[in-house]
C-alpha cells in the first residue's frame, strides 16, 4: 500500500480552525491534549547561537530516523493506525531545488495538472482551502492545507507507510518528494498529533499523559516533556 494524495483537505480542519498562535500550532499541533513533549532530532543547544551543522553535533543524531521510530510506537496508541493523515510542507521536492512560491510564469511543468480541479468544481468553502500558486491563469491550484505562514499538501494512508514517500500516490505530474519529515501526522481518531516544523531541531507531540511517559522512557528516542506555551530551545 502507499500514501495517497488528498484533494479533500477537510480532515485537516481541526488544525486550520485552531486559534493558537502560528508558532505554537506548527510546533506542537492543536490544543486539547493532556500532555505534550518534544522529540529531539538533535540535542538541545548547550549555549546560545549554535547551528544544526555545528561540529559538536554527533553524526549519529543526523543519521537516525527518529520520526519513523516515533510513529511505530504511536501506532499502538490509536484505534485507527490504518487511517492516518500526513501534512507535507510545500517546500519539499525530489531534488531539494523546489522553493515556493514561484515567480509568475516560472512554475515548472512538472507541477501542472490540467485535470485538477475540474472546471465544474465549486469554489471551496472549507477553511482548509487551496492555496493560489502564482503563475499562468491556465494552471489550476493544487489543494493545500493553509495555516499562517505555512502551506501543506495532505496525504492519507497507513501509519506504517508514513516513511515510504518514494511510493506515495501523488497528483498528476507531481515530482517525487524528497523523503520529507511530515509537518503534521495524526490518526483519524485524533488520539495524538505530531508536529514537525521546518525550523526547529525537534518535533512536538500531543497525546495522553501515559503515552508521553512511554515516549520519554523509550531508549530509542530522545523525548522530553514540554510546555507548548513556553519558549522552546532553537
Amino acid at each position: 500500500m502507499s500514501l495517497t494524495f488528498r484533494s479533500d483537505v477537510s480532515p485537516a480542519n481541526w488544525i486550520v480552525d485552531s486559534a493558537l498562535p502560528w508558532q505554537r500550532l506548527v510546533g506542537f499541533g492543536p490544543s486539547g491534549f493532556a500532555g505534550y513533549a518534544r522529540l529531539r532530532y538533535l540535542p538541545d543547544p548547550a549555549y546560545e547561537g549554535p547551528s544544526e551543522n555545528h561540529a559538536d553535533v554527533d553524526d549519529d543524531w543526523l543519521d537516525s530516523d527518529h520520526m519513523t521510530t516515533l510513529l511505530q510506537v504511536l501506532a499502538s496508541h490509536t484505534t485507527t493506525p490504518d487511517n492516518c493523515y500526513f501534512c507535507v510542507w510545500e517546500g519539499f521536492s525530489d531534488s531539494g531545488k523546489k522553493t515556493l512560491p514561484f515567480e509568475p510564469g516560472e512554475m515548472p511543468e512538472v507541477y501542472r495538472d490540467p485535470d485538477f480541479p475540474p472546471a465544474s468544481m465549486p469554489p471551496p468553502t472549507s477553511p482548509a482551502r487551496p492555496a493560489q500558486y502564482p503563475g499562468p491563469r491556465s494552471v489550476p491550484p493544487g489543494p493545500q492545507v493553509v495555516v499562517p505562514n505555512r502551506a501543506y499538501f495532505l496525504f492519507h494512508g497507513r501509519l506504517a507507510d508514513g516513511h515510504n514517500w518514494d511510493d506515495a500516490d501523488l497528483w498528476v505530474g507531481q515530482t517525487r518528494l524528497d523523503a520529507p519529515v511530515p509537518a503534521f501526522v495524526w490518526p483519524a481518531d485524533h488520539a495524538w498529533c505530531v508536529a514537525s516544523d521546518v525550523d526547529p531541531h525537534w518535533a512536538g507531540i500531543g497525546a495522553d499523559t501515559h503515552v508521553i511517559e512511554q515516549l520519554v522512557n523509550d531508549a530509542r528516542l530522545d523525548v522530553v516533556c514540554a510546555d507548548p506555551d513556553a519558549e522552546q530551545p532553537f
